[in-house]
């Protein structure tokens, strides 16, 4: 048999095998290829090839390289595309306690037809595996460079102004408590009167608390932890002040299921949003989670939402002076 007969061969062989192999797509994907240290994240195995082809799929070890470890491993699921061609997958859950950016090499699948085999790789990934930074080093960070301090000068000690200070403090309260003794007598009024200045209503105090911490910009100025802490002690004198309910004395946890267990007090939705609120702040202020300028913006976005839902209205009547609007009632919003 010539040389050209055996060439002539070998490409008929060849060739249909050769267009089956263009055919075969692989594929390696991650949900999420940024995760924090200790995380877990899907990675996903795809192959599609055409029906008369044999599909060998890969089966990784536990780990994947020297920092990637594979939690948990699904069976693997086919689908049938059209009539000639096969889907295979595989889903993967994996986590890494190594902080940096670990690279996953190619899987490899083994694929035959007939009496020819080879293999075809899917494509590389990469997993960027970070860490919280601490609280204090990212103020510090944020507070940029520090003047160099002056040469320390010894304070003057508090005993040794002591005897002064009391001698004037006591002496200005004796004048003062003499001229104001001798103006409320000339006026027969009683030494000492307590007036009883009428309560604001509780939605009043906290939403003027607000509009403050809105007004300051707490966060914008790095102080992230103050900021959710005058927030939710807001929400919880609110609390005190609206359902009775001590709220200052009380965990995020207690406060929950005080009102869990009056259901009549809060709907669904904004029982839900007063959970979300508190547990985040809590996060925040015990765990130094730092979190996004979404969810600052987020977090007074709720506050005011839960004042708004749950303020009472209150109705008062004007007085009797005013005879022209006599009995007309006003809300006090």
């Amino acid at each position: 048999m010539t040389f050209k007969n055996i060439s002539i061969i070998i490409l008929l062989l060849v060739v249909p095998f050769l267009g089956n192999a263009r055919e075969i797509k692989t594929r390696a994907t991650l949900d999420s290829s940024i995760i924090l240290i200790g995380d877990q994240v899907k990675l996903n195995l795809e192959v599609e090839f055409p029906s008369d082809v044999n599909i060998l799929f890969p089966e990784p070890a536990d780990t994947l390289g020297a920092h990637i470890e594979i939690v948990e491993r699904k069976p693997v699921d086919s689908i049938q595309l059209d009539e000639n061609t096969l889907k295979l997958m595989q889903e993967f859950i994996v986590t890494s306690f190594d902080t940096g950016h670990h690279n996953i090499d190619p899987f490899q699948f083994r694929f035959s037809l007939g009496d020819i085999s080879d293999t075809i790789d899917s494509n590389p990934l990469t997993l960027h595996v970070f860490t919280l930074p601490k609280l204090d080093s990212l103020m510090n960070a944020m507070k940029g460079p520090i003047d160099i301090k002056a040469p320390y000068e010894a304070p003057v000690t508090f005993k040794e102004v002591a005897p002064w200070l009391f001698g004037i403090l006591l002496g200005a309260g004796l004048i003062f408590l003499l001229i104001y003794a001798i103006n409320r007598r000339k006026q027969n009024k009683p030494l000492f009167s307590l007036p009883q200045k009428p309560k604001e209503p509780a939605h009043i105090i906290a939403l003027r608390d607000l509009d403050r911490i809105k007004e300051e910009k707490i966060w914008q100025q790095g102080k992230i932890k103050e900021y959710y802490s005058e927030v939710t002690d807001t929400i919880r004198e609110y609390i005190e002040n609206r359902f009775e309910i001590t709220a200052m004395e009380l965990t995020t946890d207690e406060i929950i299921k005080k009102f869990e267990a009056r259901k009549e007090l809060l709907d669904a939705k904004t029982f839900d949003n007063l959970k979300r609120m508190l547990s985040n702040a809590d996060l925040v202020k015990f765990a130094k989670f730092t979190p996004l300028p979404d969810d600052n913006n987020l977090l007074l976005v709720d506050a005011y939402f839960f004042v708004n839902q749950t303020k009472i209205e209150i109705k008062a009547e004007q007085n009797d002076e005013d005879d022209e609007n006599e009995g007309e009632e006003v809300i006090l919003k």
